[in-house]
């Protein structure tokens, strides 16, 4: 009987697979399937065969096992889920299901102009609501409109406001807390743990408290090209990780 924990004996497995191992590869995506299972709840309304996605998922579960860095020092599961996202959103985006049609589009726009309005004069993300006052729409058309439109990068969902509060904009307009949003949320943070203290905290001040770099530089007492490296440095990390 093996003395290694389930994590070790992931990592083991994925290091024969990187070394060319076939039987440890199938091992790995056999142990950690459940990833797929779990990402497909985020894509269960669109119109593709259940089936279709999956094997799809799979093929992002084997490139995080072919990709996977030991220095990361991150958990598997932390790094393979957002390939495996971002393999489904690049084959929906490829395959054309993510077209809209002219009308929706067009409403599209409107509520872009109405965010933009609306958080000038409240200095905060407008709410569904408000922006269907102003614009005399349904909340669920403007939900539906958002949707339909937006195609977000994974890291570039989270919009800047608390530090807790790493949510998208369609997320907050649907006041949606589900699975799928969680574990990108889980994953989110466990790569913003990979990156050293003054790297965190820049990166939690720039995007979720929106602060410039001349306000950080002046609290930490460092110019603000300093800070302006720090940042870059810390976003090729979790784009490394996330993408």
């Amino acid at each position: 009987m093996s003395s290694l924990n389930p994590y070790e004996e992931n990592e083991k497995l994925i290091a024969m697979a990187q070394a060319g191992d076939e039987s440890a590869r199938a091992q790995v995506h056999e142990a950690n399937i459940g990833l797929v299972y779990m990402v497909l709840e985020k894509f269960k309304n669109t119109s593709y065969e259940y089936e279709d996605l999956f094997q799809v998922g799979s093929i992002g579960l084997l490139k995080a096992v072919d990709k996977f860095d030991f220095n990361f020092n991150v958990r598997f599961s932390t790094y393979a889920v957002p390939m495996i996202i971002g393999e489904i959103k690049k084959f929906l985006r490829d395959d054309g299901i993510v077209k809209v049609q002219r009308g929706i589009k067009e409403t599209y726009s409107k509520i872009r102009w109405a965010q933009d309005k609306l958080r000038g004069e409240l200095g905060r993300e407008p709410g569904v609501d408000e922006i269907g006052l102003l614009l005399g729409m349904d909340k669920e058309e403007i939900v539906m409109s958002i949707e339909a439109c937006q195609v977000p990068a994974y890291i570039n969902d989270v919009l800047p406001r608390e530090e807790n509060d790493n949510l998208s904009m369609l997320d907050r307009l649907t006041a949606s807390e589900s699975s799928a949003v969680m574990l990108e949320k889980i994953a989110l943070r466990e790569a913003l743990s990979t990156l050293d203290e003054r790297e965190r905290e820049v990166i939690l001040r720039r995007y979720f408290k929106d602060e410039t770099q001349s306000l950080i530089a002046g609290d930490l007492g460092v110019s603000q090209v300093q800070i302006s490296r720090i940042e870059k440095t810390a976003i090729k990390k979790l784009k490394t990780i996330l993408e």
